[in-house]
């Protein structure tokens, strides 16, 4: 690329093509420089993607999705992780909008939180920045959500277990103040009161455990549900479920003979576990498109609803759950 091109670019002069003159103010962006005043706006360039950290394989998953799916409208994906005592949601939306992002899609974050102030979407919506949120819902924010069903998730796999002979179904789960858990605690509590006749009170005091989304917090969760005879968990998470494997394996359990265990996501190499996870798998490819096309248009000007589009998941049946053990039938 000659010096005259980049030269007309800078300066704001006609004769250079669209793509050419995004590939420039790309440049210049990954670069560090400071763009002229006058082509700020025009940054039709970048997007921004907030994850939270990308330990768990479904977030990659996912930003994989949404990069590619921006790159093929022209658009270059800036991804920006939340780490544990790294930079927050905010300084990370701050480091974005100074960069001049034409738009900003958010996974997992604190939209989800229901303790969350939602003013910061707000002052962003302020500052016309569009943005998307996925896997969170907030009626106090105006803008598109994208989110798995994830009471018709519940009910996929308690129906799963209940259909094997289960009749004490556990779940494991994430903190309560997430809407995605609030929504899969309806969910399962609806299952297994419609399908096993349990009142809710005792669904929520004795079936359902909270911990962290890790594999750790799915080990604990885990261990606390067999302690309460349940012959199969339901995690919240593909990396709970291996530690809820790895919980009954300490207790001398064999996954699935004497023990069940169903994950969600259905993220990248589960399948090639130990035993082969059975899951509920999050429609991420339908979910990543979604997410860039709607925000696309509030690029654009012509504005999806300001409403939550929700994507059905699937079960996908595995070797880690078979019919309950003889004992408990």
């Amino acid at each position: 690329m000659s010096e005259a091109t980049v030269s007309r670019v800078l300066n704001g002069k006609p004769g250079v093509a669209a793509t050419t003159r995004q590939t420039v103010l790309a440049a210049l962006d990954v670069l560090g420089y400071e763009r002229p005043v006058r082509l700020r706006q025009r940054s039709e360039g970048l997007v921004g993607l907030i994850t939270p950290e990308l330990e768990n394989p479904i977030f990659p998953a996912l930003a994989q999705v949404i990069g590619q799916a921006l790159t093929r409208q022209g658009y270059t994906p800036v991804l920006a992780t939340q780490t544990p005592g790294g930079s927050t949601e905010d300084e990370l939306t701050e480091m974005l909008v100074d960069r001049g992002v034409a738009g900003i899609i958010y996974v997992s974050g604190l939209h989800a939180d229901t303790n969350a102030d939602m003013q910061r979407y707000e002052r962003l919506r302020a500052q016309d920045v569009p943005f998307v949120l996925v896997d969170g819902f907030s009626p106090k924010v105006q803008a598109p959500f994208i989110s798995p069903d994830d009471r018709a998730a519940m009910s996929l796999a308690v129906t799963h277990l209940v259909s094997l002979g289960h009749t004490r179904v556990g779940l494991a789960l994430g903190p309560k103040r997430f809407v995605p858990v609030q929504r899969k605690i309806e969910g399962f509590v609806r299952a297994v009161q419609d399908l096993l006749g349990l009142s809710p009170g005792t669904i929520e005091t004795e079936l359902v455990q909270h911990s962290l989304y890790t594999l750790e917090g799915g080990q604990a969760a885990a261990t606390a549900l067999i302690d309460r005879d349940c012959t199969a968990v339901v995690c919240a998470s593909d990396m709970m479920a291996l530690g809820a494997i790895r919980a009954a394996r300490q207790r001398g359990l064999e996954v699935p003979d004497d023990i069940s265990v169903v994950g969600f996501d259905d993220s990248p190499l589960i399948a090639f576990t130990d035993p082969p996870l059975t899951t509920v798998r999050k429609p991420v490819p339908a979910m990543g498109q979604a997410a860039v096309r709607t925000l696309l248009e509030e690029i654009g000007g012509t504005p999806a609803p300001h409403s939550e589009f929700v994507f059905m998941p699937e079960l996908v049946v595995r070797g880690s759950t078979a019919s309950a053990p003889a004992r408990t039938r």
